[in-house]
């Protein structure tokens, strides 16, 4: 799909991964929407946009507001062609600590954030796109989901995060397989260690030891590459229902 003149929803999108998408495709031509919960950074995104980006207070769990967001996007900007879903937390916690078994409340939020988020918007955003017209390749729009190297080997204290990036991993098939009918693909990207706001509060020292940790390059993943590899699967039609691993050749260790 060619990412000019088309629009693109992106979950997430006030800062890390979310925010490098915002200025890819904008850089490409697209008209953004950010959605975020974060009201500060997502306004201050839009405002650099120059008009091409617009700012929704958004909760991704939450089916009504979400759907009021999604609407809201087609309402101001005309359609859906495109979303990326980047909101996530990555909360730790181990099942047995000292202070008592894992409380439920916190499995379960990263679970409502990380993966039925993740799926509340896909589920609004298709419903927008099936009424695209389609392009010489029948292709009405594109679904990028961000998954993790932990949904593959997820560490101590990542019960509840491993889980929640499993299940994108493990839902990503067959919703291509369904939406493959009206002409909507769907894709994606695991990445590995990646500067994000999730690793920002660690010591300097902390994150140095993490990105010589990766085979090569030996360092933290950058947003904007994640960006890249995600403009690289809007314009590649033959990439669906397939996740792609972006880690530099890590894999985790126990711990």
């Amino acid at each position: 799909m060619e990412i000019e003149g088309k629009v693109a929803v992106i979950t997430g999108g006030a800062s890390g991964l979310g925010a490098a998408n915002v200025q890819h495709l904008q850089a490409a031509g697209a008209k953004v929407a950010i959605l975020d919960v974060n009201a500060d950074a997502g306004n201050a995104l839009a405002a650099q946009s120059g008009g091409n980006a617009v700012f929704i207070h958004t909760d991704v769990t939450d089916a009504d507001h979400t759907e009021a967001a999604i609407t809201r996007v087609y309402d101001t900007l005309g359609a859906v062609h495109i979303a990326i879903n980047c909101a996530g937390i990555g909360t730790p916690g181990r099942v047995l600590s000292r202070q008592g078994p894992l409380p439920l409340e916190t499995f379960d939020r990263v679970i409502r954030i990380n993966l039925i988020g993740t799926f509340n918007v896909i589920r609004l955003a298709a419903a927008r796109m099936q009424a695209n017209e389609p392009n010489a390749e029948g292709e009405r729009g594109v679904i990028i989901n961000t998954a993790s190297i932990a949904a593959f080997e997820g560490q101590i204290g990542q019960p509840a995060y491993a889980a929640s990036k499993a299940g994108v991993v493990g839902m990503t098939l067959p919703i291509a397989r369904e939406l493959a009918a009206v002409g909507i693909r769907v894709m994606t990207i695991a990445p590995g260690i990646f500067d994000t706001p999730m690793l920002a509060g660690l010591p300097e020292p902390v994150r140095e030891s993490l990105g010589a940790s990766v085979p090569f390059p030996p360092r933290l993943g950058r947003p904007d590459e994640f960006a890249s590899l995600a403009r690289y699967i809007i314009e590649s039609p033959m990439l669906n229902g397939e996740t792609i691993r972006l880690d530099g050749a890590l894999r985790m260790a126990p711990r």
